[in-house]
């Protein structure tokens, strides 16, 4: 029966997973990031009844400030050039300042993403130069995913 259902690629999926500011193993999440750092210390319940595995860790490094945080940046693509990874970021004035994870355009919005690492004091800023095939492209800070930012869709 025909149910409107068709094959979907794997940077089809890229592209959703970051309008929806998910991130991936590997790319966004790893041992090499604290909870605080990529936003799932949320998801961390130290009150559990049960012990769990990581937990003295998480306790010992829980009060850190973060290093670097995940960020959501939209980009603007003049030249028709979407980072998908490993792209350098710098501050207006050219100063390095973290590196791009994860990006892909997004079809539902028509704009470019990119899920980033930035060090956490730069973080006051709105805007930063994404270095996409050598050439800078002017990227906004997101506070949120611009993709069904409260989750509506997923629950309904």
């Amino acid at each position: 029966a025909d149910h409107g259902i068709r094959p979907v690629g794997g940077r089809a999926l890229l592209s959703l997973r970051v309008e929806k500011g998910y991130g991936s193993w590997g790319r966004e999440y790893s041992t090499e990031y604290w909870p605080q750092e990529v936003g799932l210390d949320r998801l961390i319940k130290l009150d559990k009844a049960e012990d769990f595995i990581g937990k003295q860790a998480y306790i010992a490094i829980k009060d850190h400030p973060a290093r670097e945080k995940l960020v959501m940046l939209e980009i603007e693509t003049p030249h028709d050039a979407d980072a998908s990874g490993g792209e350098p970021i710098f501050t207006i004035d050219g100063t390095p300042v973290g590196k791009v994870s994860s990006g892909a355009y997004g079809h539902s919005l028509g704009k470019s993403y990119a899920l980033a690492f930035i060090a956490a004091e730069y973080l006051q800023q709105e805007e930063f130069d994404v270095a996409i095939l050598g050439l800078p492209h002017r990227a906004k800070l997101l506070q949120h995913p611009p993709f069904d930012p409260q989750g509506q869709r997923l629950r309904s």
